[in-house]
């Protein structure tokens, strides 16, 4: 008699289907798709996956997948239990994963050496599991547990099953492969790549640590040479004797092999300079390029002003003479540089004629004296990419107006063609990257050094905490987008958390100032051992002392109440006996009293503890915290970095450490329990006999994405709970004051101010991760003068948007004030309407001239605007009382119309869409000019040129302007004519003529 299996379509037991792809061939099974998983046979039932699974396993006992003895049974059913229970708990499942990775590290299967129903049990429970598709992507699981998977997924009984899947019929490795593809972010594929043929290359500059920067554009490389099993580059760019030195390179090189990243070559730029010169002679016979001796400023303002030097036209003898000047590096040699003569009309300002050789007598890293010409980096970068055989350079978009250049060096050479590939470089908030500015930090003395935890440098993270896995986890997540957004730290320490988090061992500290005795009764010393890490018995196990004098941190010791029963961590439940507090209402000492019997820990506080013995002295412990060395988040570009340095930046605790942690070793990364994740930067040594002293252990703290935990009051007590009554109560006063405030009298312009102050309370809450409940207390508040506002005014509240002159609401004291309407006003929503126009012309990448007659526009309306009202313009502020001062907008106009030259004051105020055309029709432009020098096809040129016409036709309709500045005259307004002096001339004709005719 055969045995109905039926599986559930919406939620089916993929294990059960597994296994029934095996039994039916020696048993008569039929499958049937229902609502439900279950087996019915002899009026029994089994619904659950793994009675299912036993029973039909055992419906067939040839296949020996049950096992093939008592032991292996038994094994059996440990992974029948391990894959219903620890792979389907997300919280467990971290740790079950490291448990599998042991086990398959040097075996084939789970049980025995044949494939057993374990095998098939686990593995159906991956195939479901979001956090095992997750661990394929973040390259977090073993080469044996990866392998052993696919070959499970490659059994034909697998497949069969997985094919029968409603709605599932991708494979586990593609699933795998997709959701890798998704968490590891967008790597696009390069153009013209060809398996095996693929070279990219890491040119750094040796001036300098490498930092995040430099991190992500080193792996990124490494992922395209791994991708198409390529080859990778490590290539120092020497080109500046001035900066590079020798120990850069040997610490760069410690920095690439920390990260892991294995080049197939290493080389230098200065490998290639006697064909870098030799290619420099070529431009110069060619009439390509000239030898120029202009000062380095007259040089800038001609560049800028687009006028030609006057050694442009220089004939080849004297460039030759010129250039052999600078070779010997003689006086005269070191004034002067090689310029390429490429286009000085050129919107691209790399175009402009860049320099491509200088003279510089200082001693080289690698050459030492032996030249005194130099390549500047762009000229040398594309050649020797060319040269070395790279055929995809991957580049920051910072450099995507040295493209044309790059391309331009590559043709008047006659070099083999190379790929460009951008993607968006690493901003970091609160971050410098610059190497100039990292090595003002290390020379002002304001850090310890390249390696010092606040520094972006890989070394300075990995010294506070980062581990490799971690930082390359983040880089990845990044992918090769090109979209240029700003990171917050907070997302790379919380890759880092999922990395340190299943292995950090567990220990505890208590602040030292402010520790409360606690006197247990009946307890005796002694010790027991128990595990460092409670999910990982892997990490080993620890000392725990116990003793009738201990110590608890004030804070916790605050919370406590007479008769409160307590989980003490590590050893169990004790009841407090007494409270004793101080005048001032601090603790002074705690009596309690041994309740272990009670093994009841749900509804109980937990507090962290050390005992106070002289069996067992506590370390002498120092914790570090460090903050940000820039204060603001987004440093603007006119901002000056210096003025926003943070000085206090380093914050020292001095705590009374774990006896255990006298073990702790350099680099050791733990957590100190309800505080965070430490590493150890100085280990703790015993007493010196020259000192008298014993050192502490230094730990410096590890962010892990969010707030750093403080011991405070504990889940359960009265006091907690008197904290939270307090925070409420704190919220609705906070709420009624704005509230109040909001609606007794107060004008709409007062309102329309503490929106914005309110806002910016808001935000500022949320930049600096606040308790959630103070952030929804102040964001309640914030909803509630925007309701007044709105009913004071009848519209919504808008950044930058000044209220209405009048309202229903509008009281005699509010006529008085200035409104939106008012000459203050007009200049507030001037300068708001200009700024969003500068924004907006970035945000398009429009041309750096059409930028900067927007700015300027912009600083002309923001001055007029302080002269007419006394005051900075700010967001959300609103203008004082009215000023007499009407030149705002014309000058927006005017510095509009003076510096790009194409449209009247009058057509810009009654058509601000024109400069939105005008950056169009320059981009349209630039793209046809690019088609053309390119050599493309003219059927596609002429398509854009078609664009181009079109869109002047466009701007030529709104504003009466041809594109090149010049506006047609308007057309006078013709006077009517008058009809009675045209009568009087006529009649007076015909009464001549009739009197000659009589004559």
């Amino acid at each position: 008699m055969g045995v109905v299996l039926q599986i559930d379509k919406s939620s089916p037991f993929i294990g059960s289907l597994l296994v029934s792809q095996y039994v039916k061939k020696d048993f008569q099974l039929t499958i049937e798709w229902g609502k439900q998983n279950l087996v019915t046979t002899e009026g029994a039932t089994f619904s659950t996956a793994s009675s299912i699974c036993r029973y039909l396993t055992r419906l067939a006992p040839g296949l020996c997948l049950y096992g093939n003895s008592a032991v292996e049974k038994t094994e059996v059913d440990y992974w029948l239990q391990f894959a219903s229970e620890k792979l389907s708990c997300d919280s467990e499942f971290d740790n079950a994963l490291l448990y599998l990775d042991r086990t398959l590290g040097s075996a084939s299967y789970l049980v025995g050496a044949a494939l057993t129903l374990a095998d098939l049990s686990v593995w159906a429970a991956l195939r479901v599991s979001a956090a095992w598709c997750n661990a394929v992507a973040a390259r977090r699981v073993s080469s044996g547990t990866l392998n052993w998977f696919n070959l499970i997924a490659s059994q034909a009984e697998v497949t069969e099953a997985i094919a029968l899947l409603p709605g599932l019929k991708v494979t586990p490795t593609e699933q795998a492969k997709k959701e890798g593809q998704r968490d590891e972010g967008k790597f696009v594929d390069l153009p013209g790549a060809e398996k095996g043929n693929v070279v990219v290359r890491f040119p750094p500059e040796a001036s300098g640590f490498l930092h995040i920067g430099h991190a992500k554009a080193a792996l990124l490389n490494q992922y395209y040479q791994t991708t198409f099993d390529g080859k990778l580059i490590m290539r120092f760019d020497d080109t500046n004797p001035e900066k590079e030195k020798a120990d850069f390179e040997k610490v760069i090189l410690e920095d690439v092999k920390m990260l892991e990243i294995v080049p197939n070559v290493y080389s230098h730029t200065s490998d290639f300079f006697d064909r870098i010169a030799e290619l420099c002679e070529k431009l110069l016979r060619d009439g390509k390029a000239y030898v120029d001796d202009s000062p380095a400023e007259l040089m800038k303002q001609e560049r800028d002003a687009r006028e030609e030097s006057k050694h442009r036209n220089n004939p080849v003898e004297k460039n030759c003479e010129m250039w052999r000047e600078m070779v010997k590096g003689s006086g005269y040699g070191q004034e002067c540089c090689v310029r390429a003569k490429i286009d000085m009309k050129s919107d691209n300002g790399a175009l402009r004629d860049p320099v491509i050789f200088r003279c510089k007598t200082d001693e080289h890293v690698k050459t030492g004296f032996r030249y005194k010409v130099y390549p500047t980096y762009d000229f040398a970068c594309p050649i020797v990419d060319s040269l070395e055989g790279v055929t995809h350079a991957l580049r920051t978009t910072e450099y995507h107006d040295r493209d044309d250049q790059y391309h331009w060096f590559i043709n008047a050479l006659g070099l083999r063609q190379v790929h460009i590939w951008e993607y968006a470089r690493l901003n970091m908030m609160n971050t410098v990257l610059s190497k100039r500015k990292l090595t003002w930090f290390v020379s002002e003395g304001l850090v310890d050094g390249w390696d010092d935890p606040r520094m972006p440098t890989v070394r300075g993270v990995l010294r506070k905490g980062m581990t490799v896995d971690g930082l390359k986890q983040f880089i990845v997540a990044q992918g090769g987008s090109r979209s240029v957004v700003m990171m917050e730290w907070d997302k790379i320490w919380a890759f880092n958390k999922k990395v340190i988090d299943p292995v950090a061992a567990r220990f505890t500290a208590l602040e030292k100032e402010g520790v409360v005795p606690v006197y247990v009764a009946q307890a005796e010393v002694s010790k027991k051992m128990t595990a460092k890490h409670p999910k990982n018995a892997e990490v080993g196990e620890k000392a725990v002392w116990m003793g009738p004098n201990i110590l608890i941190d004030a804070a916790d010791a605050d919370t406590l109440e007479d008769g409160q029963v307590v989980t003490f961590i590590n050893w169990g439940n004790l009841r407090i006996v007494s409270v004793t507090r101080r005048a001032d209402g601090k603790v002074e000492k705690v009596t309690a009293e041994l309740n272990l019997e009670n093994t009841d820990y749900k509804r109980t506080s937990k507090l962290t503890w050390l005992a106070d013995l002289n069996e067992a002295p506590l370390v002498p412990t120092v914790c570090v915290a460090f903050d940000n060395l820039i204060s603001k988040a987004v440093l603007a570009k006119d901002d000056d970095w210096k003025s926003y340095i943070s000085r206090d930046t380093r914050h020292e605790t001095v705590m009374l450490g774990d006896p255990e942690l006298r073990n702790l070793k350099k680099g050791e990364i733990i957590q100190l329990q309800r505080r965070g994740y430490y590493i150890c930067d100085e280990p703790h040594a015993p007493v010196s006999r020259y000192t008298g002293k014993a050192s502490p252990c230094v730990l410096f703290y590890i962010p892990d994405g969010k707030e750093m935990p403080q011991p405070t009051g504990t889940k359960g007590s009265s006091a907690a709970k008197a904290t939270e009554s307090k925070k409420e109560t704190k919220g609705r006063t906070a709420k009624a004051e704005v509230s109040s405030k909001a609606s007794s009298g107060a004008s709409t312009a007062e309102l329309y101010a503490l929106v914005g102050s309110q806002g910016e309370k808001v935000r500022k809450l949320k930049s600096k991760k606040a308790d959630k409940e103070a952030v929804d207390v102040e964001v309640k508040a914030l909803l509630a003068v925007k309701a007044d506002y709105k009913k004071a005014t009848g519209q919504d509240w808008k950044p930058g948007q000044a209220p209405p002159a009048h309202s229903e609401k509008t009281t005699k004291s509010e006529e008085a004030k200035p409104a939106g309407g008012s000459e203050s006003g007009q200049l507030y929503d001037l300068v708001a309407a200009q700024g969003d126009k500068v924004r907006q012309l970035k945000s398009e990448k429009a041309g750096k001239e059409v930028i900067d007659t927007a700015v300027k526009a912009l600083l002309a309306v923001k001055a007029d605007y302080k002269k007419a009202t006394g005051q900075d313009w700010k967001p959300g502020q609103v203008p004082p009382a009215q000023s007499k001062d009407t030149s705002a907008q014309e000058k927006v106009q005017k510095a509009t119309t003076k510096e790009s030259g194409a449209m009247t004051q009058d057509n810009m105020a009654a058509n601000p869409e024109a400069v939105n055309l005008k950056v169009q029709i320059d981009q349209q432009g630039e793209k046809v000019r690019q088609l053309k020098t390119g050599g493309a096809d003219k059927n596609e040129i002429a398509k854009e040129v078609q664009n181009l016409l079109a869109l002047k036709a466009q701007y030529k309709e709104q504003t009466g302007l041809e594109v090149s500045g010049a506006a047609r005259k308007p057309e006078k307004k013709k006077k009517p004519v008058d009809l009675t002096l045209f009568f009087i001339l006529r009649v007076d004709f015909f009464v001549n003529a009739i009197c000659n005719i009589f004559k």
